[in-house]
């Protein structure tokens, strides 16, 4: 629908549909919704509604446009002073000295996430919320996990707030995350589950200043995930942000007032020392996995009946397909690699597990090479699903390919390290981080990044060589236990905090 609406397409199918549904992950929560209303009405003849994977079903009717409608004018007025505050406490706090409060090691840590993103069932943040979430009761007691969301694999015995975002602001870009900050603030001031803490630990995500004043007010340290800038994502695999200056303050504002700042690689931290942060304050920590989730010994049989795929060999890649994953020089390369080698049509497949933005173009590719008919495309699965989808694999492909910018890749991929517990062949872009943790030869098959004709030669080398794939898994799966669990990813956090204000 959006392509549609960008080249005007839309236009064509008004009132072409008897009735018209949108689905929608929560018929409450919904993007846009006054404009959307008022699109899905103008598709329909008769009747439209919104539905959702609970099975509630929302009719758009006068009554609900003329809400949205109120909505958005109410909203519309009140965006200017909302502005104006957020640009007042970002300035007051960052005229502010940086205080540094001692850890208490008895108390319990609060994790912090508070991306406004629904309904995520798998992907990285999943594993890395999970993974340090589930491990810091290795060293404090049970944390309090603070969530706009709900995030499948987070363990049932801890402690869990919910707070999800109110209607307000829906129909305007970013402006929710802004006024997220205030809804939180003003429901944590009143939990009094929230009095003390060892330590704050915040997954950065856009716009968000909560963290800040958390550690203001329990006087307590506060430990900041930085994945990457949201104001560079957006810019180069995105559009830009509306208000890309204000969102540009709240990120170096987190990052000052951090007492520690976790990245997941090299390239992250040598951009933030640019930009003026303390290298001392700043941790390279790459990303981890549950050794015992991930494992050789995973039955992916079930996967493989479902596909069809006994007695084949299974090329396999996971992810959410985005711009920087290289799932479309994948199809390429598979598309090619069958061409090139037709004894292999009948052999081998390809799965692909999960969905993103550029599904298109590896439909595309698939097939201008007629390989269609041997690609199996899964789409997302639950991250529990996760495991057996790669043990249905002989080979597991990370074919990510270079920043546009040209700037070093900053990314530590969580499918490179659960690809290594799995102990099978591993084929992977020689980029970055990838190519410092994975060696040529001894755990994976290294190509050249963005290169289809490499990516391709690489996969046939592993199906023509099953010898060679388990060296390669076995030891892939030696190193990531010793070095690259989520425990361990965990323990060196504490260890860094301690030092710092232990």
């Amino acid at each position: 629908m959006r392509s549609e609406l960008r080249s005007g397409r839309i236009l064509l199918r008004l009132l072409r549909h008897k009735e018209a549904e949108l689905y929608t992950y929560s018929s409450d929560y919904l993007p846009k919704p006054f404009s959307t209303a008022l699109l899905l009405r103008a598709l329909a003849r008769r009747r439209a509604w919104f539905s959702d994977p609970k099975g509630r079903r929302r009719e758009v009717t006068l009554p609900l446009i003329t809400r949205f409608a109120a909505g958005f004018l109410r909203d519309a007025a009140a965006r200017p002073g909302l502005l104006r505050r957020i640009r007042s406490e970002v300035e007051a706090m960052e005229s502010e000295t940086q205080i540094c409060f001692p850890l208490n090691a008895s108390l319990r840590p609060l994790y912090l996430r508070t991306d406004l993103s629904d309904g995520i069932v798998s992907g990285g943040s999943v594993g890395h919320i999970c993974g340090v979430l589930n491990n810091l009761d290795g060293f404090f007691p049970k944390p309090l996990f603070l969530t706009s969301d709900a995030i499948p694999g987070v363990r049932a015995d801890l402690e869990q707030i919910l707070i999800r975002p109110d209607h307000r602001y829906q129909d305007f870009r970013e402006i929710p995350s802004l006024a997220f900050n205030y809804l939180l603030m003003d429901r944590l001031a009143s939990e009094p589950r929230i009095t003390a803490a060892a330590f704050i630990y915040q997954r950065y995500s856009l716009n968000n200043f909560t963290g800040i004043c958390l550690k203001r007010r329990l006087r307590v340290p506060l430990v900041l995930e930085f994945n990457g800038s949201e104001v560079w994502v957006s810019r180069h695999w995105g559009k830009p942000l509306a208000y890309e200056s204000l969102s540009d303050r709240i990120e170096k504002l987190n990052l000052a007032a951090a007492d520690l700042v976790v990245v997941v690689s090299r390239p992250l931290k040598d951009t933030l020392v640019a930009q003026g942060v303390p290298p001392d304050k700043i941790m390279v920590n790459p990303n981890g996995v549950n050794q015992d989730a991930y494992a050789p010994g995973v039955d992916g049989s079930v996967v493989r009946a479902r596909h069809g795929l006994e007695g084949k060999l299974v090329a396999g890649f996971i992810g959410t397909f985005g711009d920087w994953h290289g799932a479309d020089v994948l199809a390429e390369a598979f598309g090619r690699l069958l061409t090139a080698r037709p004894d292999l049509r009948d052999r081998l497949r390809l799965l692909l597990i999960g969905d993103g933005s550029r599904m298109p173009a590896v439909r595309e590719a698939l097939a201008r090479h007629g390989a269609g008919d041997a690609a199996v495309i899964a789409g997302m699965v639950p991250q529990k699903e996760g495991p057996a989808h790669l043990a249905a694999c002989d080979i597991l492909v990370s074919p990510h390919v270079p920043n546009p910018d040209g700037t070093p890749f900053f990314g530590s991929p969580t499918k490179l390290f659960e690809y290594m517990a799995m102990g099978r062949g591993i084929v992977a872009s020689d980029l970055d981080q990838i190519g410092e943790i994975l060696s040529h030869g001894r755990t994976a098959w290294m190509t050249r990044p963005g290169d289809p004709d490499s990516l391709a030669a690489g996969v046939a080398a592993l199906a023509d060589d099953a010898e060679l794939r388990v060296r390669l898994g076995a030891a892939a799966r030696e190193e990531v236990v010793a070095r690259y669990t989520w425990a361990e990813h965990t323990r060196k956090i504490v260890d860094r905090l301690k030092e710092l204000r232990g």
